[in-house]
């Protein structure tokens, strides 16, 4: 068989087309060529393997939709890629990406700072765990997990509890964990912030973020819970939900994956349902149906991408290895479609990317991108 039919069958597993019976073959020569000593993973074999599983392939039959089988999609995915990639880069390509490795970049972790509402910050990797502040009766704690939980206490001391506005702020590389003292828990994702009330009094919940967040909202009729950014406003009518605000992007997605939210921008709202979100920018609101995990993958340890474009990508590689993007010549137009934990080393990240025939240069913390 030609290398360009082979090519195809992996075209199609990560475009998510392939055949039942396409999968499982690559699926059990993953298996195979994850199990072989290293020894054995020359170009050579690798090829022969793939050779073989490809003689093996039935006509085409029905396709299915590939992201509910890849329970383990970010190791299936990489493995497959990187084992296709070893025969189909030149020498040029080897030498670059060994060049990233010496450079490498680092995941991010986390990482944030808390201001308190008389100024104080605190830097929370570095601080101890227990109790590390009290703010307007309400004693804030940081756990052995590396959350920080607001609970109430008997002693009404400091400032009054209605001023006392706490704000969390995530550097780029940075991502944090928080339970509010009502008992709403917020994940935070990098080069994010939001400010709240050590304790929530009067007749609504309100919070304000920049960035991205990821909110389990313990419902409360008599509070609303309502999540400002920029010019939209969330309100929560008992749910879970992921806005992404940041600055660089051009509108503004709430993501609903439980519940009911109401979006609010100007005279306009919408109400979505499970697995609509909404679009906020210059046009007002927009509402589509989407896939939930895509939105919420950077919570679960993800990078989960479906034909997104490059610049799309690098903004969130930008944010989580805290590094600057830049361009070379024109900027490549190709879809990406695929999963990969975030837990990656950048080069390896890359690596992968560059299946696309994309090239990526690691200088210092910056990324030099061209084709």
């Amino acid at each position: 068989m030609e290398k360009d039919q082979i090519k195809l069958v992996f075209q199609k597993f990560n475009d998510g087309i392939a055949t039942e019976d396409e999968v499982a073959l690559l699926e059990s020569w993953y298996l195979k060529y994850n199990e072989e000593p290293a020894n054995r993973l020359t170009p050579e074999y690798i090829e022969q393997d793939i050779m073989e599983v490809y003689h093996l392939l039935p006509k085409p039959a029905k396709t299915i939709s590939l992201w509910p089988r890849i329970v383990a999609a970010a190791s299936v995915v990489l493995v497959l890629s990187l084992g296709f990639y070893v025969f189909h880069h030149q020498q040029a390509d080897k030498e670059l990406f060994a060049q990233n490795k010496l450079h490498d970049l680092a995941p991010g972790g986390n990482k944030a700072v808390l201001t308190l509402a008389n100024g104080k910050q605190i830097v929370l990797t570095n601080v101890s765990n227990g109790n590390i502040a009290t703010q307007g009766g309400t004693i804030i704690s940081k756990t052995a997990d590396g959350e920080l939980v607001y609970h109430s206490s008997k002693e009404k001391n400091g400032l009054p509890e209605e001023s006392a506005l706490n704000t969390i702020t995530t550097p780029r590389g940075g991502q944090y964990h928080l339970i509010l003292s009502d008992g709403t828990q917020v994940w935070l994702n990098a080069a994010s912030s939001i400010k709240y009330p050590a304790v929530f009094r009067g007749t609504e919940r309100r919070v304000e973020i920049t960035g991205e967040a990821y909110f389990e909202v313990v419902y409360n009729k008599n509070q609303p819970f309502k999540v400002l950014s920029g010019s939209q406003t969330t309100e929560d009518l008992g749910t879970h939900f992921n806005i992404n605000a940041y600055d660089d992007e051009q509108t503004v997605k709430t993501t609903l994956v439980e519940g009911s939210v109401k979006v609010l921008n100007g005279a306009n709202n919408t109400i979505l349902k499970p697995g609509q979100q909404s679009s906020v920018g210059t046009h007002g609101i927009n509402v589509l149906t989407v896939n939930t995990q895509e939105a919420i993958a950077w919570k679960n340890g993800f990078f989960l991408f479906k034909n997104a474009d490059l610049q799309t990508i690098m903004r969130q590689l930008s944010r989580w290895y805290d590094v600057d993007i830049s361009y070379e010549g024109k900027i490549p137009e190709h879809l990406f479609t695929g999963d990969m934990h975030r837990n990656l080393k950048a080069s390896e990240l890359l690596e992968l990317l560059s299946f696309y025939k994309v090239h990526f240069k690691i200088e210092g913390r910056k990324i030099i991108v061209n084709e």
